[in-house]
């Protein structure tokens, strides 16, 4: 997914100046609090902070006016219009030079918690683009999908894991507008994937984070024409979401409260949590019980089952002694390589051969994650490279890649009730390069592992918009675990 804010058919003609429709630099829809900044310069001229407003569903913000709006959220399929005021409007089919700058924070991914009642730190997102644009009034075509795809094999009781997939794997298409919910989920019937279906709420629920009646009738309908299954119910849990402070114990418990009431009515039988705080979990598991609920905290990358973070996780599930309580397994935990498809990502960004073979050189160190990006960060500083020139990339490369060897999930593996089966490509022999799948099928199986395997493909975090087809790899991937695990043989 490119990192922009704006596209190809982002420069609209508006009776004031000019608009630009912009897209959520992110895939997960966020809250207008989290935009820090905003700047706009058109034929080299910078647009005055005064001159520019922010459009979102009929209300129009001044600039200073967004970080107070934390309870407005920017859906992910939400395309606002940002209006430059000028003596003279552009007109339809005009050639413009547009630049934008724009700093955003992610307010579900905490560095540190706040202070003395003061906001956290957060891992930010920056975005600098130019583009040379036409004056348009109407959003860009999708691209035709390919349709002719043979079906896959039927699934069998011998097979030991059930698949399906998480929607999130189509996060750039369905941010783009290609497909609406109805279209997407017959994107992935038709191509055969399934039966497991899996969301986060951030990302597809339009009243995020309330469950509402229209998309629950939707939801059900979608199911019962394809035929699919309720696998996994995914929670953020936006700690920043206020500029000023962090969420208190009781706004982090309402909140949960929310995403457990929207699991219910969508029938879910898991959510995968973002916090496994002892004293939110003992205020939450009266409700999971009551709702037979599931919770599932998420081990990602860079942590493996055996990570201190992990660990206190484990003890806290030991003190609480609930069989409701387990953890999601991540594979982007358990990598032996940088992806590819990141390489690329970071290469077009600017950075040269050397820089990412230092990159890698110091991903595979056994240091910190804080450590290794502030050592790279380090690095490009001293070779006067911008870090913002990669985005989020400077630390999502860390924080996103772990190398975990894969046989430590065997330590928990009774405790693992949904797998994401992360991956970022698959290659021409049907690999994928980066995570070893016959090896976590072996793991898997070998350890009696019987839930869902839910592909996750988060290519989209460094590929192009249109640059791949990512429900056919999807395909590709469901085709080679159905092939590593109908090949493994007890010994």
């Amino acid at each position: 997914m490119p990192n922009g804010l704006i596209a190809e058919d982002s420069l609209r003609v508006h009776p004031d100046g000019f608009a630009l429709s912009l897209t959520l630099p992110w895939y997960r829809s966020l809250w207008l609090s989290s935009v820090s900044t905003l700047q706009v310069w058109i034929d080299g001229e910078q647009v005055p902070a005064d001159d520019l407003r922010f459009e979102l569903d009929g209300t129009s913000y001044a600039l200073d006016e967004l970080p107070e709006q934390s309870d407005t959220l920017w859906f992910l399929q939400r395309h606002p219009l940002l209006v430059a005021a000028r003596e003279t409007p552009i007109t339809l089919g005009d050639a413009h030079e547009v630049t934008i700058f724009g700093m955003l924070r992610l307010p579900y991914m905490q560095i540190a918690p706040g202070e003395d009642g003061g906001p956290g730190m957060y891992v930010p997102n920056v975005v600098r683009q130019t583009l040379a644009l036409t004056a348009t009034d109407r959003d860009a075509a999708p691209p035709v999908q390919v349709s002719d795809v043979s079906p896959p094999p039927p699934a069998t009781d011998a097979d030991p894991f059930h698949l399906g997939l998480t929607l999130y794997s189509a996060s750039a298409e369905f941010r783009a507008g290609w497909f609406d919910f109805d279209g997407l989920l017959d994107r992935v019937a038709e191509l055969g994937i399934g039966p497991g279906i899996e969301i986060v709420a951030s990302q597809v629920v339009p009243t995020y984070p309330v469950v509402g009646d229209d998309f629950v009738a939707q939801w059900r309908a979608a199911f019962d024409r394809h035929g699919f299954t309720a696998s996994s119910f995914g929670a953020n849990l936006d700690m920043g979401r206020r500029r000023d402070r962090d969420m208190t114990p009781d706004e982090e418990f309402e909140f949960s409260k929310l995403m457990f009431e929207g699991a219910k009515k969508l029938g879910f039988p898991l959510v995968r949590i973002q916090s496994a705080k002892p004293e939110l979990l003992r205020r939450l598991l009266p409700i999971a019980e009551r709702d037979n609920l599931t919770l599932a905290y998420e081990i990602h990358a860079p942590m493996g089952p055996n990570a201190d973070p992990i660990m206190k996780v484990r003890e806290t599930y030991a003190e609480l002694d609930s069989p409701l309580l387990g953890f999601v397994a991540d594979f982007s935990s358990t990598m032996h390589a940088m992806s590819p498809t990141l390489l690329r990502a970071v290469a077009r960004a600017g950075l040269d051969d050397e820089a990412i073979d230092t990159l890698q050189r110091i991903w595979a160190t056994d240091a910190s994650m804080r450590e290794r990006q502030e050592e790279f960060i380090g690095y490009l500083k001293g070779r006067d490279f911008d870090p913002g020139r990669l985005g989020a990339f400077a630390h999502l490369a860390f924080n996103m890649h772990g190398h975990v060897d894969p046989r430590e999930w065997a330590d928990i593996m009774p405790q693992i009730k949904h797998v994401h089966a992360k991956f970022y490509d698959i290659d021409e022999s049907g690999e994928e390069p980066a995570i070893d799948y016959p090896e976590h099928v072996r793991v898997f199986v070998e350890n009696g592992y019987r839930g869902y395997w839910s592909s996750e493909w988060e290519g989209h975090a460094f590929a192009e918009l249109g640059e791949v087809d990512p429900l056919l790899l999807v395909r590709r991937q469901h085709d080679l675990i159905r092939s590593a695990m109908r090949a493994w043989q007890p010994a």
